[in-house]
C-alpha cells in the first residue's frame, strides 16, 4: 500500500522540503561568506528583472508546460462541476482569503514582531502564492490520490489560461489594496517572461515531437529527459534566492516560521472548502481529490518569479513566496493522506458502477 502510495511520485519530490532546507543553508551561507557573488549576478538585470534568474526559472517552468495537453481543454462539457469547484476556489477565492489571512497574521497577531514595512512586503509574497494556483506538480498530488489524469489535465490546461488573463489584474489589485506600488507593465511582463514564453515553448515542442514520433514516445519517453533540468533549475533557484535573502533571513530567523503559519492556513483551508464542495455536489472521489489538491498548492515558480522581477532578489516579498516552497510538500502530503483516508464520502466514478 505505501509503495503505491509514492509510485507516483520522485525521490527529488518526496523529500523537496529537505532540498529546500539544504538550498537554504548553502545559499545563506554563500551569501554570508561571499557577499560578492550577489553583487556581480545583481549586474545581470533588465527592467529589474534578473537574468540569470530568468534562465534557471525557464529551465524549471519548461518540462512542466510540456505537460499539459490544451487539446484536452475540448472535454470540459463533459463534467463542468469539477471544473466550476477549481476556477471558484482558485480564482474567487483563494487570492482574497490569503490576503486577509495573512494580512490578519502579519498586521494583527505578528504586530510586536514584525515592523510594518516588513509586514507589507510579505504580504505581497503571500499574495503572489495566492493568485498562483498550481499547474505542475498537481500531477503528483493528482497521481498520489487515485484522481482521474484526463480531468487533471483539463483542470490544469485551464488554470494555465486563467493565468494569463487574470492573474496580473487580480494581484495589481489586491497590491494596490495593501499599499504597495506595483507598475502593471512590471507585471505582464513577468507573465510573459515565466508563463507566456514557457508555456508556448512547451506547446510548441509537445506538437512537433508528436507529429515526428508518436503522443506514447512524447509522454513515456521524452518529457522524462528534461525531469532532472527542472530539479536543477529549482534547486539553483532556491540556491540563489537564499543567497539574495542571507541578511535578512540571519537577522531574522524567526520570521520563517512566521511566514510559514498564514500559508499553511490557507493551504488548509482551499483544500478542504473545494474538497467539501465536491462532496455536496456529489462528485466521485477521483475528481473532487485533485480539484482540492490544485487549489491548496501553488505555482510557486511563478510566484517566486514576479516576487524577484517586482520587488528584486533580497527582497521580503521574494523571501516569503521561498517560504511557500518550504512549505508546500509536507503539508500536500498531509492532505493526500486526509483525502485518501476519506474516499468513501464520495460516490465512485461512474466506470467502477458497473
Amino acid at each position: 500500500m505505501s509503495k503505491e502510495k509514492t509510485q507516483g511520485i520522485s525521490f527529488f519530490q518526496r523529500f523537496l522540503s529537505l532540498w529546500v532546507v539544504l538550498c537554504m543553508a548553502i545559499g545563506v551561507l554563500l551569501g554570508h561568506v561571499f557577499p560578492g557573488i550577489s553583487t556581480f549576478l545583481n549586474r545581470f538585470e533588465y527592467y529589474r528583472v534578473s537574468i540569470p534568474m530568468a534562465i534557471l526559472i525557464w529551465i524549471m517552468i519548461y518540462p512542466m508546460m510540456m505537460k499539459v495537453d490544451f487539446k484536452s481543454v475540448q472535454n470540459i462539457g463533459k463534467n463542468p462541476k469539477g471544473l466550476y469547484v477549481t476556477w471558484i476556489a482558485n480564482w474567487l477565492v483563494k487570492p482574497f482569503t490569503m490576503y486577509g489571512i495573512a494580512s490578519l497574521f502579519f498586521f494583527v497577531i505578528f504586530k510586536t514582531l514584525i515592523t510594518p514595512e516588513l509586514a507589507t512586503e510579505y504580504l505581497a509574497g503571500a499574495v503572489l502564492l495566492g493568485a498562483a494556483p498550481c499547474t505542475a506538480m498537481v500531477f503528483v498530488w493528482s497521481t498520489l490520490t487515485k484522481g482521474d489524469p484526463a480531468y487533471t489535465v483539463v483542470q490544469v490546461a485551464t488554470n494555465d489560461l486563467i493565468i494569463l488573463i487574470a492573474f496580473v489584474p487580480i494581484v495589481k489589485f489586491l497590491l494596490g489594496v495593501s499599499n504597495v506600488s506595483v507598475p502593471y507593465s512590471t507585471l505582464v511582463l513577468s507573465v510573459v517572461l515565466f508563463v507566456v514564453v514557457p508555456l508556448t515553448a512547451g506547446i510548441l515542442t509537445r506538437v512537433l515531437v508528436v507529429r515526428q514520433k508518436g503522443a506514447e514516445y512524447f509522454e513515456t519517453k521524452f518529457v522524462h529527459k528534461f525531469d532532472s533540468a527542472t530539479t536543477i533549475g529549482l534547486l539553483l533557484t532556491l540556491v540563489m534566492v537564499f543567497m539574495f535573502q542571507s541578511n535578512v533571513i540571519l537577522n531574522n530567523p524567526l520570521h520563517i516560521v512566521l511566514i510559514a503559519v498564514p500559508l499553511i492556513l490557507q493551504t488548509f483551508l482551499i483544500f478542504f472548502l473545494a474538497y467539501f464542495a465536491c462532496r455536496l455536489l456529489k462528485l466521485p472521489y477521483n475528481i473532487a481529490a485533485p480539484a482540492g489538491m490544485i487549489g491548496a498548492s501553488n505555482f510557486f515558480e511563478l510566484s517566486v518569479a514576479v516576487a524577484v522581477a517586482l520587488f528584486g532578489t533580497t527582497s521580503p516579498a521574494a523571501l516569503a513566496t521561498t517560504v511557500g516552497v518550504l512549505t508546500e510538500v509536507p503539508v500536500m502530503l498531509i492532505l493526500v493522506k486526509i483525502a485518501n483516508s476519506t474516499q468513501r464520502w464520495f460516490p465512485k466514478p461512474a466506470a467502477d458502477n458497473k
